[in-house]
């Protein structure tokens, strides 16, 4: 490999949750995903090496590919499948023809972290024009995570989701940084909140 080639996001989940995988329903252009699926988002520099990759990863086991991102700098896939070993298998293959192991992945680190409470209805409205998730209403609590690399914010939204009631409002998991919206009451965005965190920095990988 290139020495300029990265493995910036190596993200495994292990089962989405309902809200979760509705939401990547509306975005995804590739074979939709249900609720209860592994999932596996990777993401390397240059982004032309995506092509390769989900070549690999597609032909490895059963597992189908449900986004394929390339962007400016970065190149993203995820694939998903109802068994779990599909998914480990088909990352594995891809590791091993990059000659790398899960470690050698960016580490991830949270960027921000906001806890709105009591949102304004007038705020309420305009998060709202931007939404693909639920509708944020006035009076509830607004939980805002910025993570980087971006992909790693779908295990930190589908993590909070498994520890706390919360309504989904928004996930970005592509360019530098990746964001999620969630809202609910406060107690539960502190669950929420606490859970995301807990998950981004219990990743291993190297300094980027």
């Amino acid at each position: 490999m290139a020495d300029e080639f990265q493995l910036r996001v190596y993200c495994y989940l292990d089962r989405t949750q309902p809200q979760y995988a509705a939401f990547v329903g509306t975005v995804t252009q590739g074979d939709l995903m249900v609720e209860g699926m592994a999932s596996l988002y990777i993401e390397v520099a240059p982004g032309n090496e995506v092509f390769r990759l989900v070549d690999i990863a597609v032909k490895a086991t059963e597992a189908r590919p449900g986004a394929q991102v390339v962007e400016r700098e970065f190149g993203m896939f995820e694939i998903h499948s109802h068994s779990q070993q599909a998914v480990i298998e088909a990352g594995a293959m891809v590791l091993d023809r990059l000659d790398l192991e899960e470690i050698g992945r960016v580490k991830p680190f949270v960027a921000s972290v906001q806890l709105i409470t009591n949102v304004d209805p007038y705020q309420a409205q305009l998060l709202n024009r931007f939404r693909r998730g639920s509708m944020l209403v006035a009076g509830e609590t607004l939980l805002v995570l910025e993570v980087a690399p971006a992909a790693y914010i779908n295990i930190a939204a589908n993590e909070a989701e498994k520890r706390a009631n919360i309504k989904l409002i928004h996930i970005s998991s592509v360019g530098r940084f990746g964001r999620m919206w969630m809202c609910g009451t406060e107690s539960e965005m502190v669950t929420a909140k606490m859970a995301a965190i807990a998950a981004i920095e219990g990743i291993q990988g190297r300094k980027g």
